[in-house]
């Protein structure tokens, strides 16, 4: 290895720890490292952070995932999980199930059911696609409103705006008084629209998705953020995903609204399962650790100063690559789920359902204590 190749990362490096926002050109630098002792150096610098950041205690919260359909108008290169209308494995799940599936999660212990689903147009009550969504909430919401709902994504409210004829400060503001308490920063894949155009072609572009998550800090709803990665883009694709994040906590920080993105998670791409012309051009069926990690701890040191919270995804890596990313800047672990079916069509062998014992041993073997917390970070 050259030593001004050291040199630059280190100064870099320094420039982080002395609490420095990095600039994309150094982002990128470090997202292109090989050298294992460097890359070791940029995971410790993340590690650094982290703890500085977000203190030493890994957080877990207690929550259900529910896909209340599989059925989707859109037709996305990566994935595996949906289906049209009569297909074999198409699902829709109705009230009944609904709320048979919350009240098994609240007698389990869960603060929270994060609800999403497919772009499915006939899910329509009197001709309104809102009304139906308003429903969904009010179902949970009306038998367990002590539940905290972590529901519908960007995609999803842009969705519900088209059919309905509305803005999506409409959308948000009635889901929110219908009891939505936070929006999932999913259907980002990556935020660059080249990369869109292959992966995602008929999903929101990356200008809509900032747009609908802004709107949604404005009115006073947090949001989570992600980053679909290891699939077709490139570290610079990566590095600019991040700046937008980045770029879009800071508007909501500086202008002082009243809420903002509560968390960074990583998804590996998964695809064993998925359409065969993006797992050819893909080349593997799992995620690469090594890789992950790298950009787990690259998203620490570029994020961390705006978003303290980062979580790794032990559905896509594994309970054993989990707890690795928890020492690569990660200070969250993530949820029980209970149930989960996007990942787990796509191939994954992280499994659906995590005992909280197993996320609490995993932790402690690290040395860390852990924590249970709600969607907002608060302790439980």
């Amino acid at each position: 290895m050259k030593v001004s190749v050291k040199n630059t990362v280190d100064a870099i490096l320094e420039c982080a720890l002395r609490g420095d926002d990095l600039s994309p050109e150094e982002g990128i630098t470090l997202l292109k490292q090989t050298d294992n002792s460097v890359i070791n150096a940029i995971n410790t610098t993340a590690d650094k952070l982290r703890f500085s950041q977000a203190g030493d205690t890994v957080t877990y919260i207690i929550n259900r995932n529910i896909n209340f359909t599989n059925i989707c108008e859109q037709h996305c290169s990566f994935c595996a999980f949906r289906r049209d209308d009569g297909d074999e494995g198409a699902f829709w799940l109705d009230w009944g199930q609904i709320l048979e599936k919350t009240t098994d999660a609240v007698k389990r212990g869960a603060t929270e059911i994060c609800m999403q689903g497919g772009l499915n147009p006939e899910a329509k009550i009197d001709g309104k696609s809102l009304t139906y969504y308003l429903k969904l909430v009010e179902t949970i919401k009306q038998d367990f409103p002590q539940l905290h709902l972590h529901a519908f994504s960007p995609q999803e409210i842009q969705f519900i705006a088209k059919l309905d004829g509305l803005n999506y400060a409409q959308v948000i503001a009635a889901l929110q008084e219908a009891g939505v308490g936070s929006m999932p920063g999913t259907a980002a894949e990556v935020l660059d629209d080249e990369v869109r155009r292959i992966l995602c072609p008929e999903k929101t572009n990356s200008a809509t998705w900032l747009e609908i998550v802004s709107t949604a800090h404005q009115l006073g709803l947090p949001t989570t953020s992600t980053m679909l990665s290891g699939h077709i883009e490139t570290v610079e694709q990566q590095i600019g995903h991040l700046e937008k994040l980045r770029s879009l906590q800071k508007t909501a920080v500086n202008e002082a609204y009243p809420a903002r993105i509560t968390e960074f998670i990583l998804l590996p791409f998964v695809g064993q399962e998925a359409p065969k012309p993006l797992r050819k051009r893909v080349g593997r069926d799992q995620p690469e650790l090594d890789s992950s990690l790298l950009l787990t701890a690259v998203a620490r040191i570029y994020l961390g100063n705006w978003i303290p919270n980062h979580q790794p995804s032990w559905v896509k890596l594994g309970i054993e690559g989990a707890a690795k990313a928890l020492n690569c800047g990660c200070n969250d672990i993530g949820g029980t789920l209970m149930e989960e079916h996007i990942t787990t069509m796509a191939g994954a062998v992280g499994g659906t359902c995590m005992e909280v014992e197993t996320l609490q041993n995993t932790i402690t073997a690290l040395g860390r204590t852990y924590q249970q917390r709600n969607t907002l970070y608060e302790k439980v």
